[in-house]
């Protein structure tokens, strides 16, 4: 079982694919890893020797911020903003989408399921 940054990575994967269950990790920079230290993108996980997980581990040690670091980064962010009172920050605080997309029809993921609300009627959009 290999372990890197806390995320036991799945054995019957190829690393490439594998290194993108850390947080913080897409393939591109998975694709960087794996051309870095010299790992061949048709190995699998469970193919790997201890050396070579060893040198994954420190190049993304070295690296990289993943995993807890950076989610602890991105909330500390949004707090920042939220305490600055900015107008993305009362975006996050309302949970509604943050980067001018319309929140008139779509916006379902971000603002929750959608509550019916008793005797209103919305008018059809003018063109």
């Amino acid at each position: 079982m290999a372990r890197i940054a806390g995320v036991n990575i799945p054995q019957n994967k190829l690393v490439r694919i594998g290194l993108t269950y850390i947080y913080g990790i897409g393939e591109k920079n998975s694709n960087d890893i794996c051309k870095s230290l010299d790992i061949s993108s048709t190995k699998r996980v469970n193919e790997l020797t201890d050396d070579e997980i060893l040198k994954i581990r420190e190049y993304i040690d070295q690296k990289f911020t993943v995993e807890g670091d950076l989610r602890r980064d991105t909330s500390l962010n949004i707090k920042r903003l939220i305490d600055l009172a900015s107008y993305r920050g009362s975006r996050h605080r309302k949970k509604l989408p943050v980067r001018g997309q319309r929140t008139r029809c779509n916006a379902r993921t971000r603002k929750g399921k959608a509550i019916a609300i008793a005797g209103k009627k919305l008018t059809p959009l003018k063109k």
